[in-house]
């Protein structure tokens, strides 16, 4: 049974990989597509309501190079070549996109609060999902599940990018100082 919105397949908890066979929805590697697939709509809310319409390109283009991620995170030990999508040109491409950000903020000596502007906390709570979502990337990278180092390097600098624009987004806020974690 289902319908053109619904296949119904899904329903005894089990779920499709590009390739032959069924996981169960719980499997690791469907926990590591659920934190991308997450981390992407994250970043869609940020890149909605962020001030820069830099900021909200370079997020659209990390939505599809995530988009690419889970193609190939989502691949099957047979089809593994055939989706293989993340390279270095795409690591590089967000190294560069941190430099030039970067170069433009001020970063805080201590460890900051979240919530100055309402983008910025956005792209805080990107941050920590894409954490998450490169965890669970790990454990799949640890099981030999997959084998693209460069998925792993670039979820890590995907998150440190979240953090330099959160810092942009506050700054273009007029808020140059953020909030500190120092106590009171």
């Amino acid at each position: 049974m289902g319908s053109e919105l619904y296949s119904g397949r899904g329903d005894d908890g089990s779920t499709g990989l590009l390739g032959e066979g069924r996981v169960s929805k719980s499997d690791a590697r469907i926990e590591a597509l659920g934190s991308l697939d997450e981390a992407s709509a994250v970043l869609g809310l940020a890149r909605s309501i962020c001030r820069s319409e830099e900021v909200a390109r370079y997020l659209l283009h990390a939505q599809r190079d995530l988009y690419n991620l889970m193609v190939e995170v989502a691949a099957t030990p047979a089809t593994a070549g055939k989706f293989s999508r993340m390279e270095e040109e795409r690591l590089s491409w967000l190294e560069s996109a941190i430099e030039h950000i970067g170069g433009k903020v001020n970063m805080p000596r201590e460890f900051i609060v979240p919530g100055d502007t309402q983008s910025a906390a956005t792209l805080d709570v990107a941050r920590t999902v894409v954490r998450r979502a490169e965890r669970r990337l790990v454990t799949l990278y640890e099981q030999g599940e997959i084998d693209n180092p460069v998925v792993l390097r670039y979820m890590n600098r995907l998150s440190s990018f979240c953090f330099v624009l959160e810092l942009y987004e506050n700054q273009l806020a007029g808020r140059d100082r953020p909030t500190l974690a120092k106590s009171v």
